[in-house]
């Protein structure tokens, strides 16, 4: 197993759910700021949700049941795929973001070996999610792959450099590369449509997760030319356990999983219908408010970092400069040195705030953030980190309660931290 970082540009430093026009309405109390980890399911969706649980049918039966069934699924199909720019052939359902990680990255590696054995090396952003990384280190270590962790700007954005160079000199030997369309963490938006146009001449596919992305940014599967894309539904208003990987129909794809041969053969396993077709309706829903929900998310976040920085000023904003236009809408991301981002978390609980240090993927593991140190941020800063995430029931409320609370929560987490920097010295 190999795993190799190119080295960077001299140059750089390495519920209630009844809301009008089919939103949530919001919960009475508390304020919760970790829509990146869920959002409520729009009233649209849960709607198509219970619609279609009442029905009985397998989509894959051919009695009128059935038939029933599948035409919900086909419908959905067919939204989903209207909405981000695809072909409803190119659609490949899911249980959510990480099976469609996982099909990408092994299904594609796999399909180019048995094409090219010298088709070893996978690219990766330094940044990825780690339903992303984990597949691919685990064909490292059982499939005879190697590692390249492309390095990525303070910011959190791609080395572009450092990505062309690589290509140049390991082209021949690249099965695939795999850039997320934004950050999890930090809210950063990648150069998706530059990281094709750098890899198009060798004919190297693109994968990208788009989880974070669909319903905050414009989405568009043909357009930004990538050959396969994750989604997944309860990030924009669908239900949890349900997504999907869009790939062009001329990508070389292995499956996964096998069994009764569903969705292309590349993906078996009885289809739910009813989470299917609620995430239809709510990609469909998502992307036709993503105008007004940009617009309004984007400045109740740039009020909540201003008034962040106003009440805890040592905090430090992470990723994408917010004017750059290259962050998500619904994303503040800070870091509060000499705090644990554990404390500060618990800390904010208890004052009826919900937010995260980072993936909810990743929770309760004590460790800093692979993300942040990829960026060049000190270990010890990085684990005073805290993700503010916004989405359709966020308020002016959910900003007010944040910021009451914040002075107090700093302190008292940079005070633990204090004691416990000290009571570690002692025992050294």
């Amino acid at each position: 197993m190999t795993v190799t970082t190119p080295p960077p540009d001299p140059a750089r430093a390495p519920l209630t759910v009844s809301g009008a026009h089919g939103e949530p309405s919001r919960e009475p109390d508390g304020a919760y700021l970790d829509h990146a980890a869920t959002t409520p399911m729009s009233a649209a969706a849960l709607a198509a949700f219970v619609a279609e649980a009442q029905r009985t049918g397998n989509p894959s039966s051919l009695h009128s049941a059935g038939r029933t069934a599948r035409r919900a699924v086909e419908e959905a199909r067919e939204t989903l795929a209207r909405s981000l720019g695809a072909r409803p052939s190119e659609v490949i359902f899911t249980s959510g973001g990480t099976e469609a990680d996982n099909l990408a990255i092994k299904g594609i590696f796999w399909g180019r070996r048995a094409k090219d054995p010298c088709r070893s090396r996978i690219l990766v952003s330094a940044v990825e999610h780690h339903a992303v990384l984990d597949p691919a280190f685990w064909l490292a270590g059982h499939a005879g792959a190697d590692i390249v962790l492309l390095p990525v700007d303070g910011d959190g954005r791609i080395d572009l450099d450092a990505l062309r160079a690589e290509l140049a000199a390991h082209a021949g030997e690249t099965a695939l590369i795999s850039v997320m369309w934004a950050n999890n963490e930090v809210g950063t938006v990648q150069p998706i449509r530059d990281i094709v146009r750098a890899a198009r001449p060798y004919g190297i596919p693109v994968h990208t997760d788009a989880v974070q992305a669909v319903g905050q940014a414009e989405v568009d599967f043909t357009e930004s030319g990538v050959d396969a894309m994750t989604v997944s539904g309860h990030k924009f208003g669908g239900p949890v356990g349900v997504g999907a990987l869009l790939a062009k129909r001329d990508l070389a794809l292995d499956a996964v999983l096998h069994g009764g041969g569903q969705e292309r053969g590349v993906r078996s396993g009885t289809l739910d219908a009813a989470s299917i077709a609620a995430f239809g309706v709510a990609a469909r829903h998502a992307v036709e408010c993503l105008p007004d929900r940009a617009a309004r998310l984007s400045a109740l976040r740039d009020d909540l970092i201003a008034r962040v920085r106003a009440a805890a000023p040592d905090a430090v904003l992470r990723g994408a400069d917010p004017a750059s236009g290259d962050r998500l809408p619904g994303n503040a991301h800070f870091t509060f040195p000499g705090a644990e981002g554990d404390s500060l978390l618990y800390l904010l609980d208890s004052a009826g705030v919900q937010a995260s240090t980072g993936s909810a993927c990743q929770a309760g593991v004590p460790q800093p953030s692979h993300v942040l140190l990829a960026m060049g941020v000190p270990e010890t800063e990085a684990r005073g980190a805290l993700r503010f995430t916004l989405g359709a029931t966020s308020a002016d409320s959910d900003v007010d309660r944040l910021v009451a609370a914040l002075p107090q929560v700093v302190a008292r987490a940079q005070a633990a931290g204090l004691v416990s920097g000290r009571a570690i010295g002692g025992m050294a």
